[in-house]
C-alpha cells in the first residue's frame, strides 16, 4: 500500500475512486438512482487519465460492452441499481460462462418492480444465486461503510482477475449516499497480471478463443465441472466474515451491509448494559460464511438475522445452522428503515429468559 490520504466522501464516490485506484480504466453504464454518482464521477476522471467512459444506450448494452472490455484482460466495471442489474443478468451469465473478469456494482433500491429509491436488501437472492441462466456463481462483497465501499472495490478487482470471474459489490442506497471519513490508498499492483488467455490480437502467437458455447460431445459437462471446481476453491479461500462473540454469549445477531451497521449499535448498547450479545457480519455473501455460523450454532447460541427485506439471507443462515440452534428473523422491507432502538427491542424479545445483566 502506498501513501494514503483522509477525505470526507460519499459512498458512491468512494467506490468510484477505488475503481480508479485499482487500475480500472473502462466503465460502461447507464444512469439510475441511487448509483448515478458513480458514472458522474468516472465520466470526469477516466478521460483525463487515458481511460474510456461510455454511457451506453441501455443496461443490456453496457453489460455486453463490459464483456468485450473484460475479454481483453483490462480492468473494467459497470454499475447500476436493482432494476438495471436485472437487465444485465444475461450478460453476467455469459461472462461467468466465458470466465471473463469484471466488476459489477449494485447500489440496491426498493422493489419489486419499480418500487422506489429507498434502501433495500431485496437483491440478495439475485446476487447470491447467480441471477441469470445456467449453473454459475459470482463473488458477492457487501460493504457496511464508506471505507468498505473503497476497500472492497479494490478487492473486487483483485478477485476478479485472480479467478477470472465477475465480482459483484452489493451496496444499497444508504451506504451509497451517506458521507463518512475515507482513507484513500493505492494498492501496490493496480494492474492485472499478464497471462495467456486474453484476446489482445493474434500477431505472433496462436489465436485465442473466449467463449461460453460448447457443442462437442461432453464439452459442456466438462466446462461446468471446471467452473464448479473453481467455485469450490473460492469457497475455501475467499470467505470473509466479521465475528464478535463474547464469552457466555446469549444470542448473536447476523446482518450484512447497512442493516449490520444499525444492528451493531443495538448490540453494543446491550453489551454496555451487561448482556452478552454477539455480532456476525458476512462480508462475502457468496461464498457465504456457513462454517463460521455453524460454529456459533454448535455452541448453542441462538441467532437473530436482521435484513432490509422480508427474509432472504435468513435462508442461508438456517442452512448453515442445520437445526443446531434457534434462528429468528427480523425483517424491514423497503419503506421503513429501522432504528437501533427497533433492533434493540427485537434482540431483547429473544434473549433467553431468567438471565440478568452482569
Amino acid at each position: 500500500m502506498s501513501e494514503s490520504k483522509v477525505t470526507f466522501e460519499k459512498g458512491n464516490v468512494a467506490l468510484a475512486k477505488a475503481a480508479v485506484a485499482a487500475g480500472c480504466r473502462y466503465y460502461f453504464g447507464y444512469p439510475i438512482t441511487p448509483q448515478s454518482d458513480i458514472p458522474e464521477y468516472l465520466s470526469g476522471v477516466l478521460p483525463r487519465i487515458g481511460g474510456q467512459f461510455v454511457q451506453a444506450e441501455s443496461e443490456v448494452a453496457s453489460i455486453n460492452m463490459l464483456l468485450g472490455a473484460g475479454a481483453t484482460g483490462k480492468r473494467a466495471m459497470t454499475s447500476s441499481s436493482s432494476p438495471g442489474i436485472s437487465l444485465k443478468q444475461e450478460g453476467i451469465s455469459y461472462m461467468a460462462g466465458s470466465e471473463i473478469p469484471a466488476v459489477i456494482v449494485n447500489v440496491q433500491r426498493s422493489g419489486p418492480g419499480l418500487g422506489g429509491i429507498a434502501p433495500s436488501q431485496g437483491d440478495y437472492f439475485q446476487a447470491t444465486r447467480g441471477g441469470g441462466h445456467g449453473d454459475y456463481r459470482v463473488i458477492v462483497l457487501a460493504p457496511a461503510s464508506v471505507q468498505e465501499m473503497y476497500d472492497l472495490t479494490v478487492l473486487a478487482f483483485e478477485l476478479a482477475d485472480a479467478y477470472r470471474t465477475p465480482v459483484m459489490v452489493l451496496a444499497d442506497a444508504m451506504i451509497g449516499m451517506m458521507k463518512e471519513p475515507l482513507e484513500e490508498w493505492v494498492p501496490q499492483n493496480p494492474e492485472p497480471a499478464k497471462d495467456d488467455w486474453a484476446a489482445t490480437g493474434a500477431a505472433g502467437r496462436p489465436g485465442r478463443r473466449i467463449k461460453s458455447l460448447y457443442l462437442g460431445d461432453g464439452e459442456l459437462a466438462e466446462h461446468n465441472w471446471k467452473l464448479a471446481q473453481k467455485y469450490e476453491r473460492i469457497r475455501r479461500e475467499e470467505t470473509r466474515v466479521q465475528i464478535e462473540l463474547p464469552e457466555g454469549c446469549e444470542l448473536a445477531v447476523v446482518a450484512f451491509g447497512s442493516a449490520a451497521r444499525i444492528a451493531k449499535s443495538a448490540v453494543d448498547r446491550l453489551n454496555d448494559e451487561g448482556r452478552r450479545v454477539g455480532y456476525v457480519r458476512p462480508i462475502t455473501l457468496w461464498p457465504f460464511p456457513e462454517e463460521a455460523i455453524r460454529r456459533v450454532a454448535e455452541q448453542g447460541v441462538p441467532l437473530l438475522t436482521v435484513e432490509l427485506n422480508t427474509g432472504q439471507m435468513v435462508e442461508d443462515v438456517r442452512l448453515a445452522v442445520e437445526g443446531r440452534a434457534p434462528v429468528h428473523f427480523a425483517g424491514y422491507p423497503p419503506g421503513y428503515l429501522p432504528s437501533p432502538d427497533d433492533i434493540y427491542d427485537e434482540i431483547v424479545r429473544r434473549l433467553p429468559a431468567g438471565k440478568e445483566a452482569a
